[in-house]
């Protein structure tokens, strides 16, 4: 009897000391499967401006630089792959250069992005997690304003299509502390638009090719 409660005592502590140990086991990227990553992020929203064909007036489309706060959520099936959904939305200044009339400002636009990537995760170097990304975008554009430069030509609409295509990302995230880590990214869509202005009097095909820096903060639930 005795020597089986000093047995169940040995027992009890050697259960007590592997405990601690498992629970710092993280696997070799930080990450398991279930867990959630959501991070706030400031984003650079940087138009590509690739290539573009105005008809009539001729000239290339430029849209504007913007920064904009984004959320995104990754949710891992395994300590390596995950799959991450972003949120945001970004303000841009469009206009024409070098067309027959010069520079023509066309006006505003809000474009709202969702894209869906599938991202593997690489392990094995402690706190520091990069990964990189693959997957779809479509880019949604609302809330567009006419600029006067149009509306002196007597053009007084702008309808943008809605544009989708592929999305690829590259980035790391930075175990901090606890739960919390920092982060940076940086990403490319491909995806344009097709532009009617005065309904369809003049049309343009545009492939803005947008890239997005961000950086910020990440928590895991």
């Amino acid at each position: 009897m005795k020597a089986c409660m000093t047995a169940a005592g040995v027992a009890a502590l050697l259960l007590a000391s592997a405990l601690p140990a498992a629970a710092q086991v993280t696997g070799p990227t930080g990450f398991h499967a279930g867990d959630i990553l959501v991070r706030l992020r400031a984003d650079g929203v940087l138009p590509r401006n690739s290539s573009s064909d105005v008809s009539v007036i001729g000239g290339h489309v430029k849209a504007s630089d913007t920064a904009i706060p984004e959320i995104d959520l990754s949710y891992f099936f395994t300590p390596h792959i995950a799959v991450e959904a972003i949120a945001g939305t970004s303000r841009h200044n469009v206009e024409v250069t070098g067309s027959a009339l010069g520079t023509v400002k066309v006006g505003s636009v809000w474009v709202l992005p969702p894209t869906v990537t599938l991202q593997y995760h690489f392990g094995g170097m402690g706190d520091f997690v990069p990964y990189v990304g693959a997957g779809l975008s479509v880019l949604f554009y609302y809330g567009q304003s006419t600029a006067s430069d149009l509306k002196s030509l007597g053009l007084d609409s702008v309808t943008y299509r809605t544009g989708i295509g592929p999305a690829i990302e590259a980035g790391f995230d930075w175990h901090v502390q606890g739960r919390w880590y920092a982060n940076f990214v940086v990403k490319q869509i491909f995806a344009g638009t097709r532009a009617s202005v005065g309904h369809g009097t003049i049309v343009a095909h545009a492939a803005l090719n947008p890239t997005i820096v961000g950086a910020g903060i990440g928590y895991r639930f």
